[in-house]
């Protein structure tokens, strides 16, 4: 008996040895500067929250933290970068909602959402509006849907382009509402804003950042948000579910991710930096002005994000038949 406790003992002192290099290489994270992998090119969304974040970030972990845009393919460039990098913290993703889109829109998407990344932190979200131009004669979802019925094949709508959270936000409406208008995909917001601007469609289906000065200006009017609740700068502006269209939530999110290896204490260190960064007041106020209000969720609630809307949008997408080569 006293030899089997020798050995245990034995034992036990040789694993604990084994994992003492660990401990310095973990304890002294970052030991260089980090990367933040944007999935998209510079100026958009998610590259401005990308760089809003990084300078707080950075006096927070002591190193640098450098933005690298990795667009193309609808951001499956840069994800599929990211998910093939090394789980070692220094290389991280942002990236938006298409992170839960694009393994149903695309046949081979270059990355599995649940298996190859750790997720942070949920970084802003806003929700998706309809809008409509002032002089439009729609003043409410009911005339848009009024209008739609009587001419399905000539009412449309505009949207930032084929798989994009306000185009499916647009398809989930239809289904639950039980109508047709006929999607207009463009290259980007901008062009989709002008068209609505110049009435080559009736309707946009937005993010709320894309199109917020034109509400404020008076140019576009709201008529419906996709949010579970109003959004603070859209306080008169019903959500769907309080139109009675339920089951359709959505939102334009954008996130961090890290690769799925990255070790667990790194993956805690950095939600927690980045949550205490992002609760920062100039942080949010920055987030805000780019239409994108701080979420701050940390890696469970993003985690739980991605579980419920992967098979919403692959609903959406197998029922509405959309795809992109």
């Amino acid at each position: 008996m006293t030899q089997n406790i020798t050995r245990r003992a034995a034992f036990l002192v040789g694993g604990a040895a084994a994992l003492l290099p660990l401990r310095p290489a973990l304890a002294a994270f970052p030991e260089r500067a980090i990367t933040l992998s944007v999935s998209f090119p510079p100026g958009g969304a998610t590259d401005i929250l990308a760089r809003i974040l990084a300078p707080p970030l950075s006096e927070a972990l002591g190193k640098p933290v450098v933005i690298e845009n990795r667009g193309g393919a609808g951001a499956n460039i840069g994800i599929g970068y990211v998910a093939r990098a090394a789980g070692d913290g220094y290389t991280l993703l942002v990236t938006s909602s298409a992170f839960v889109v694009n393994p149903s829109l695309y046949r081979s998407p270059p990355y599995d959402p649940f298996r190859d990344f750790a997720p942070i932190s949920t970084l802003g979200a806003s929700p998706n509006v309809l809008a409509v131009r002032p002089n439009s004669g729609i003043a409410s979802l009911q005339d848009l849907i009024a209008q739609a019925k009587a001419s399905p094949d000539k009412f449309n709508y505009a949207s930032p382009g084929i798989g994009t959270t306000p185009h499916l936000a647009g398809e989930l409406l239809k289904l639950r509402a039980g109508f047709e208008m006929q999607h207009v995909p463009f290259s980007g917001a901008g062009p989709a804003t002008q068209a609505a601007l110049a009435g080559t469609t009736q309707v946009i289906s937005a993010a709320q950042g894309s199109v917020m000065a034109q509400l404020r200006s008076g140019e576009l009017r709201a008529i419906m948000q996709t949010g579970a609740k109003r959004a603070a700068d859209l306080p008169d502006v019903p959500t769907q579910e309080e139109l009675g269209i339920k089951d359709a939530n959505s939102e334009t999110f954008l996130a961090l991710f890290a690769p799925a290896a990255t070790p667990a204490p790194i993956q805690a260190l950095l939600a927690r930096e980045v949550v205490k960064a992002l609760q920062r007041p100039d942080v949010q106020e920055r987030y805000r002005q780019a239409g994108a209000p701080v979420v701050g969720e940390g890696p469970e609630e993003l985690r739980a994000r991605v579980a419920r809307e992967v098979p919403i949008w692959r609903e959406v997408i197998r029922v509405s038949k959309i795809s992109v080569q």
